[in-house]
């Protein structure tokens, strides 16, 4: 049974940073490309930032370039988000998810249904 734990959200100012942690189990974790959506309410679920398992190939949604990065750590079946300049904007949840990374970070879309609960940023102005 796949397992995501994410956690490291909270309450920010804007400017500031986050690192959000996914802890995943029950699954070969080098086996899957993963990645970071996130759910603002009222509005739908977006890709923001995936890893691809073969290559770590990045995909990054234009609104986030520059500001957030992803990276993995393999051997403690970890993904990882950090989030610098934080904007209002970014308020939602981050939910993490077992994705499929097109060549050179073109795409990122879920795969298998894996899905964390979630963890909630909240950026004030």
């Amino acid at each position: 049974q796949v397992q995501l734990v994410e956690s490291g959200g909270g309450l920010v100012q804007a400017g500031g940073s986050l690192r959000l942690s996914c802890k995943a189990s029950g699954l070969t974790f080098d086996d899957y490309s993963m990645g970071w959506f996130r759910q603002a309410p009222g509005k739908e679920r977006e890709a923001v930032s995936c890893i691809r398992r073969i290559d770590s190939a990045k995909y990054y949604a234009d609104s986030v370039k520059g500001r957030f990065t992803v990276s993995r750590d393999n051997a403690d079946t970890t993904l990882y988000l950090q989030i610098n300049n934080l904007k209002p904007e970014d308020t939602a949840m981050y939910i993490c998810a077992t994705v499929v990374v097109g060549v050179r970070g073109s795409y990122c879309r879920p795969r298998d249904n894996n899905w964390g609960q979630g963890t909630q940023v909240t950026v004030s102005s």
